[in-house]
């Protein structure tokens, strides 16, 4: 696709990846799973990149989900190292490029010291206007929801003056535009408690690919998909009659 294509497909404005796979990736090899995390963390900077190239505002990843603390303590030490690591290696170059971090979960059940690294790099690339892009990390969508009524109800809000818009300012994307394009890796097709309030309409692409392997040519093939769609939101087009 070259640039002038690029620039009459209609972009989403919020992109928000699952990024599956890495595990199986890793194995499919004959590594250890931490080794699929590696390389799944060195495919997010590309990503990014395209992203913002095309005109994509803001962008949602999924890192680690409430549901992973199941997983053995090993790998998920192992993902919480390779997330630090992320942040060490890569704040300053997405600062540059004056790219927004922003957090989504809940910072508190992690270890202090990552914590504080992604509070850093949330305050240092506060100010920044091109991208926003969300690290969804110890994040579930049953939470967040469940947060956003808790606070509802220790604010004194009464049931009669709950809207759609003030629920959503409860929410942990509030400012944000609700997802209209979701990305999923791995060759599994379903949400996994990602994002359920904010992806109501959302497009969604599954992709059989491992995300280690989900590039800058897939994610150009799957915003060319988005682009063909024609989006309803739940109404049914005019139709035209001779």
């Amino acid at each position: 696709m070259n640039q002038n294509q690029q620039n009459q497909v209609s972009t989403p404005k919020h992109v928000a990846i699952i990024m599956d796979g890495n595990g199986r990736w890793a194995e499919a090899r004959g590594l250890a799973r931490k080794e699929g995390h590696k390389a799944g963390a060195q495919a997010i900077r590309p990503v990014i990149t395209k992203l913002g190239e095309r005109g994509v505002k803001c962008l949602s990843l999924f890192g680690f989900s409430t549901e992973n603390w199941g997983r053995p303590r090993l790998e998920i030490d192992a993902i919480f190292r390779i997330g630090g690591q992320f942040i060490d290696e890569y704040l300053d170059e997405l600062n540059d490029k004056n790219i927004k971090l922003q957090h989504l979960g809940n910072l508190d059940s992690l270890p202090t010291w990552l914590g504080k690294k992604v509070e850093k790099a949330v305050l240092k690339t506060r100010e920044n206007e091109l991208m926003t892009v969300n690290l969804a990390f110890n994040y579930g969508a049953r939470m967040e929801i469940l947060e956003a009524v808790k606070s509802l109800i220790a604010d004194g809000v009464k049931p009669a003056d709950i809207k759609e818009e003030l629920f959503e300012t409860y929410l942990q994307t509030v400012g944000l535009p609700d997802v209209d394009f979701l990305i999923r890796t791995g060759g599994t097709e379903r949400f996994s408690n990602f994002l359920m309030w904010q992806s109501t309409y959302a497009e969604i692409y599954f992709s059989k690919l491992y995300w280690p392997d989900f590039g800058e040519q897939e994610i150009d093939e799957a915003l060319h998909e988005f682009s063909v769609r024609q989006r309803k939101f739940g109404l049914v087009p005019d139709i035209v009659t001779n």
